[in-house]
């Protein structure tokens, strides 16, 4: 029987019994970690720590139903958050600073991570949305063929910061359908000093193209409820710290005009921006004014449905 064509694309691998297989090759991975570009090469499975801090062993912080998430994935069930502990990246102002730096969170088996995703689909949720995923990879996979036999069947979200490995999303091909990966950066060096990571806008750039070959643009249903694509997240920093005209613009000539885009103007400082002038202001009314102006000339038409009611704005 054909599968409807709603049907997230991992029940095909899983019956396939090739889901089973990523998740070996994933945790192999774990004895000399290479999940993402930092490869730090520390054997997790014996208890050694890398830039992530997490081991061998799924830890999470919270998880349920998300209503502040972008609309097609909120819809009228919102969206299944499973917010992850600690992150591949270290952003000097993180508004998850306690999850993110502190390791707010618990040790969890996979076959709890399992019966997370099904409770929030019993919940009634659209999706499960993984939050900062990518050193955790190997234990969601894992959870994913726990979870698949036990019926789940909605997509799943990859939710990043964009410092992703090209070789990692390929075993993830198939598996994930909507990737929302943040474009933090453009330039290098304000990337190493507000984040700590190295070439974050070569490594974006070459991730968020992945991303787009495997799912293709955002694709919705006739309830206008996400199903499968990419979505990518800006966040707009003050005093052009970003770069946001320069991804705008890439976005918009190297991945798709019709690429839908979050271009967020929530920053505030936290953790210690107020040591990174000027992060330790508001973003002003006039600065996201501005982004919204560049997302226009560029030519991007798939705003999120709070930039473009602003956007709209500005227009008349």
């Amino acid at each position: 029987m054909a599968e409807h064509p709603n049907t997230p694309a991992y029940l095909e691998l899983h019956q396939r019994g090739e889901l089973r297989e990523r998740a070996a090759a994933l945790r192999e991975k774990l004895a000399s970690c290479d999940l993402c570009p930092h490869e730090c090469g520390v054997n997790r499975l014996k208890g050694e720590k890398g830039f992530c801090r997490v081991l061998a062993r799924p830890k999470v912080s919270s998880y349920g139903p998300h209503f502040g998430e972008e609309q097609p994935l909120v819809g009228y069930g919102g969206s299944g958050t499973i917010f992850f502990t600690h992150c591949n990246m270290a952003c000097v102002y993180c508004q998850n600073w306690e999850i993110s730096h502190l390791g707010e969170g618990e040790e969890v088996s996979t076959e709890d991570l399992a019966r997370m995703m099904l409770a929030l689909q019993a919940r009634g949720c659209h999706n499960i949305n993984f939050v900062t995923p990518t050193h955790q990879v190997p234990f969601i996979v894992e959870a994913l063929v726990l979870a698949a036999e036990k019926g789940l069947r909605i997509p799943l979200v990859y939710n990043c910061g964009g410092y992703e490995k090209v070789e990692t999303l390929r075993l993830l091909e198939g598996i994930v359908d909507i990737y929302m990966p943040d474009f933090k950066y453009w330039d290098e060096k304000i990337a190493l000093r507000l984040s700590k990571v190295p070439r974050y806008p070569q490594v974006a750039r070459a991730a968020i193209k992945e991303m787009h070959r495997q799912v293709g643009d955002l694709v919705l249903d006739d309830e206008f409820i996400a199903r499968r694509g990419l979505l990518i997240r800006h966040l707009v920093l003050p005093g052009g710290l970003a770069g946001t005209k320069e991804i705008l613009k890439w976005i918009a000539e190297e991945i798709s005009p019709h690429t839908y885009v979050n271009i967020m103007d929530q920053y505030y400082p936290c953790g210690e921006a107020w040591r990174y002038p000027p992060l330790d202001r508001r973003l002003t009314k006039e600065e996201y004014e501005e982004a919204l102006k560049w997302a226009r000339e560029v030519g991007l038409t798939r705003l999120d449905q709070r930039a473009a009611r602003k956007l709209l704005w500005l227009t008349f």
